[in-house]
């Protein structure tokens, strides 16, 4: 799919990977909804947009929020072409603690956003694609999703991430072949250790000491490396249902 001119909607866009894409695809000449939280930057980044994008303040885990605001982005940005769906959270915790077993309230919670939220996000923005004209290569829409290598390499105290992560990983496949028919395609990425406001926070020796478990480049990877991959699986027709890690080679330990 050309991203010129077409319209893109990305979920987490006012920081970290979602930022990166929303940059991203508005140099590549896209129009894009920004959606995230109430109070999060997501304002300073539209503005940034020379009026090409906007930023709609939306719980990836409401049915009413998302279909809100996918009618809003076809009402003010002319369509919807492309959904990428990087808002997530985590908790690090163990299954069994010293105080006990995990809150079963944790590991929903993880589940609510990652996986149930980002499936929010695909049946929403399919159902407007569905109505779009196809383009030269019989295309309607593009969705792509973020996964994580935890998804296959869940480290201790990652049950509830991995398990939000690899049931996004496994509803790629069946989603696009669910949307086939409509010319809609579905692609997931599965990051490794990026560094995202999340891991800033840390002091720079840990961040150093996470660069250095990926054999190369060793370094942790830029956003912009994200955002690179997301432009590319819209741009390229033959990308559908498979999730690529863009990992560096990382195979995590199990801590």
């Amino acid at each position: 799919m050309i991203i010129r001119d077409k319209v893109a909607l990305v979920t987490g866009g006012a920081s970290g990977l979602g930022e990166a894409t929303v940059r991203k695809l508005l140099d590549e000449g896209a129009k894009v909804a920004i959606l995230d939280r109430p109070g999060s930057r997501g304002p300073e980044v539209a503005a940034s947009g020379g009026g090409r994008a906007i930023f709609i303040p939306a719980d990836v885990t409401s049915a009413e929020a998302i279909e809100g605001a996918v009618a809003e982005t076809v009402a003010k940005l002319g369509g919807l072409h492309a959904a990428v769906s990087c808002a997530g959270t985590g908790a690090a915790m163990r299954t069994l603690t010293k105080e006990g077993a995990m809150p079963l309230d944790v590991f929903e919670m993880v589940i609510r956003v990652n996986l149930i939220g980002t499936f929010n996000v695909v049946r929403c923005a399919a159902a407007q694609m569905a109505k779009n004209t196809p383009d030269e290569n019989a295309e309607r829409g593009v969705l792509v999703n973020t996964a994580s290598i935890a998804a296959f390499d869940g480290q201790i105290g990652q049950a509830a991430y991995s398990a939000s992560k690899g049931g996004v990983v496994g509803m790629t496949l069946p989603i696009a072949r669910d949307l086939s028919s409509l010319g809609i395609r579905c692609v997931t990425i599965a990051p490794g250790t990026f560094d995202t406001p999340m891991l800033a926070m840390l002091p720079d020796e840990a961040r150093d000491a996470l660069g250095a478990q990926i054999p190369f480049p060793r370094r942790l990877g830029k956003p912009s490396e994200y955002a690179a991959l997301a432009a590319h699986i819209i741009a390229n027709p033959m990308l559908n249902g498979e999730t690529i890690r863009l990992d560096g080679a990382l195979r995590m330990p199990p801590k």
